[in-house]
């Protein structure tokens, strides 16, 4: 007995983990988010550039704030003359790749702004993807505070733009150089311990106090006791140098554990006792307190405010660092809080660009999370991540389909989205108006072999025949908006009929 021929595998459609699909509704609303983002940063002046996904692995850099994965946080592969390339991990790197490979040609300060996805290498879990988009602006070739200040009103002036408004939000800002002065006065030479205590410290807002001073000390567990979870080795430090630098972050749950003073003046004061004797401490003081002065002069003194427990992960940070944290809170699907924090942040990068010169170029830039900001301006109601609205969809009927073409091109070639139906040319209209509904059509055209013979077509408002559903108690006014859902015209009013149903209905394409 011959063997039954094998049924051939089929391959299983899966997504791999720490990646998501997008559907209409949710790209619509990130196109409006980022035009929104365009038209604040071209007011400050700023000009669009693009750098590709793919970098020399060398060019980007090791400044990633986690290095859980054995290529550390990228995602890498050798091209065919076996050099290393890399998807590129934020979109600073590369920008100063490029302003160095055109530097004699760009003019200085350089001013530019870029959007795109980027990509890490890091273990996945909620709320955190292997690839999510951001939305840049920088300036290089500025040295003084004044540029820095300039992207944090920028931060506050998008955040407004985009429906946050003012008390809302705040765009917290530090300086590396003070907390280099506080590693000064506490002995800390080694580059890699301290790198240490930045990642640690940044994870303030996400890990109780006590944990982040595990991580400052000899390590901390995932599972909250030795033998659970993952053990992430801590920076090592003594108990009293973990006291001076709690004492200086502080607590962010708990008022008064920090240099955080009731006003920007009163915290530059803090700032200066606790730097005493350092002068790259003083010199990050100084900064912050031009940052502050300029905020105020240009009215943002209420937003932008100086706050000790910012650093910020990236290893590149040089100077005044800063990022914006909504203070919303919010409810998600399933009623529970949701408090989203930091949805933006940035800072001063003088050595980046440096590592390609081989002299000093000062810059500084300000980065929106894109994917984290629009989860949150969906919750809050400021973005709709609803279906747009559909095109306009042609019936056909019968095997000749040049008169239904011939409808089709007049609807788009007034500006109006049409489509014909180009499915199994036995379906019913019944089938067709179904496939027009689940493309969240507006309305739908009809024309038989009998509206044919007369020069007529037949507009269904599908829009109004959704509400008919709601008024079935109501016969008259039911039987009225039926006579209305249908109605006829001739081919030459086609369009017009069509743009007067769809201003009604208020349909706008995105």
């Amino acid at each position: 007995m011959a063997d039954k021929p094998k049924k051939p595998s089929k391959l299983r459609a899966r997504l791999p983990r720490g990646l998501a699909d997008r559907g209409p509704g949710e790209i619509a609303a990130t196109r409006a988010m980022v035009e929104t983002i365009r038209e604040v940063y071209e007011r400050y002046g700023f000009e669009p550039v693009e750098t590709p996904a793919f970098e020399y692995t060398d060019a980007l850099g090791k400044f990633l704030p986690d290095q859980d994965r054995p290529n550390e946080g990228v995602f890498s592969l050798q091209d065919d003359d076996e050099q290393w390339i890399s998807l590129r991990y934020d979109l600073t790197a590369p920008l100063a790749r490029y302003v160095a490979e055109n530097f004699d040609a760009l003019p200085k300060p350089y001013r530019s702004y870029r959007f795109g996805w980027v990509f890490r290498n890091e273990k996945p879990g909620p709320g955190r993807f292997r690839q999510f988009m951001q939305f840049d602006a920088d300036t290089v070739g500025a040295p003084t505070a004044a540029a820095d200040a300039e992207m944090c009103m920028m931060a506050a002036d998008t955040m407004e733009a985009l429906g946050i408004p003012r008390g809302s939000y705040v765009v917290k800002v530090n300086n590396r150089k003070v907390l280099d002065g506080i590693r000064e006065a506490q002995g800390i030479d080694s580059d890699a311990q301290w790198l240490t205590v930045m990642r640690a410290i940044d994870k303030a807002d996400k890990f109780p106090i006590k944990d982040i001073i595990l991580l400052l000390g000899a390590g901390r567990w995932d599972g909250g006791e030795e033998g659970r979870g993952d053990f992430t080795k801590g920076a090592g430090l003594t108990n009293t140098q973990i006291d001076a630098i709690i004492n200086f972050v502080g607590d962010p749950k708990e008022a008064g554990s920090s240099a955080q003073g009731v006003s920007n003046q009163a915290t530059v004061a803090n700032m200066e006792t606790r730097v005493a004797g350092s002068k790259t401490g003083a010199d990050g003081v100084a900064e912050l307190a031009t940052i502050a002065e300029l905020a105020d002069a240009g009215g943002y003194g209420d937003c932008v405010k100086i706050d000790p427990s910012v650093v910020r992960g990236l290893e590149y940070y040089t100077g005044p660092v800063y990022e914006v944290e909504l203070l919303l809170d919010t409810k998600d699907e399933k009623g529970r809080s949701v408090r989203f924090g930091s949805v933006g942040g940035g800072g001063r990068y003088d050595g980046l660009v440096s590592r390609f010169r081989g002299e000093p170029v000062p810059a500084t830039g300000f980065s929106i999370g894109v994917s984290r900001l629009q989860a949150a301006l969906t919750l809050i109601g400021q973005l709709d991540n609803k279906p747009q609205p559909g095109p306009v969809v042609v019936t056909v009927f019968g095997g000749d389909i040049a008169g239904y073409q011939k409808m089709v091109a007049s609807l788009r070639h007034a500006g109006i989205r049409a489509e014909l139906y180009l499915g199994n040319p036995k379906h019913s209209l019944g089938q067709q108006m179904k496939y027009a509904d689940k493309r969240n059509s507006p309305c739908a055209i009809i024309q038989g072999s009998d509206e044919k013979a007369q020069g007529i077509v037949q507009i269904k408002d599908l829009i109004l025949g959704a509400e008919l559903a709601s008024l079935e108690k109501d016969r008259d006014e039911y039987l009225k908006k039926q006579a209305e859902a249908q109605f006829s015209c001739s081919e030459d009013d086609l369009v017009a009929k069509v743009q007067d149903l769809l201003q009604r209905r208020g349909v706008v394409w995105n």
